[in-house]
């Protein structure tokens, strides 16, 4: 019987095995689909990066840790490590390499938002949603800039991306810290 099909016993069951592996992979692409579909429209019938698809509340943002690009790194264009200050306002300016700027609530591949971390102790969840504070700072709007009033005395500066869901990425594009000082 097998040679009428012109297969081995042994291929016959690989191309078997291998059709059975098909069915289920769609199978579970169509469930994986329909879920998707489904949650949207609990949801309020937004996808991801549509207008209106995300206010940040306090919620569970679950599997939406965003790749990051393999080169995408951000900088500080000013203030320089090391650098002392008169008075305590300090004009801060972001770069960014390998990825793109865009703001939150706009779910586009490789791409974030900046936030800036100042004399921060312990590096919050990496996992969730970046909480606001004084210390962490949120650039929601894709700003690339800003001006801080600082105390005087030495200053710990770090930038971190965040996806559209103020989610750092996977792995996380992070600055090297730099210290400043005010007189």
């Amino acid at each position: 019987m097998f040679k009428v099909l012109g297969l081995s016993p042994a291929r016959l069951l690989v191309t078997r095995a291998l059709s059975s592996l098909t069915a289920l992979f769609s199978l579970t692409a169509l469930f994986s689909l329909t879920a998707l579909f489904s949650l949207t429209a609990v949801a309020g019938g937004h996808l991801p990066g549509e207008k209106g698809a995300h206010e940040h509340h306090h919620h569970d943002h679950g599997s939406m840790h965003a790749a990051s690009a393999a080169v995408a790194q951000v900088s500080f264009i000013q203030p320089t490590d090391g650098q002392v200050f008169k008075t305590g306002e300090v004009s801060v300016v972001f770069g960014i390499e390998g990825m793109s700027v865009a703001p939150a609530g706009t779910d586009t591949p490789n791409s974030g938002h900046h936030h800036l971390l100042i004399n921060v102790e312990q590096m919050p969840d990496m996992t969730m949603p970046l909480p606001a504070s004084d210390s962490i700072r949120h650039f929601g709007k894709g700003q690339t800039e800003t001006t801080l009033n600082l105390a005087p005395g030495t200053h710990r500066l770090q930038l971190l991306l965040g996806n559209y869901a103020h989610i750092p990425h996977n792995p996380p594009v992070m600055s090297d810290v730099i210290e400043i000082t005010v007189k």
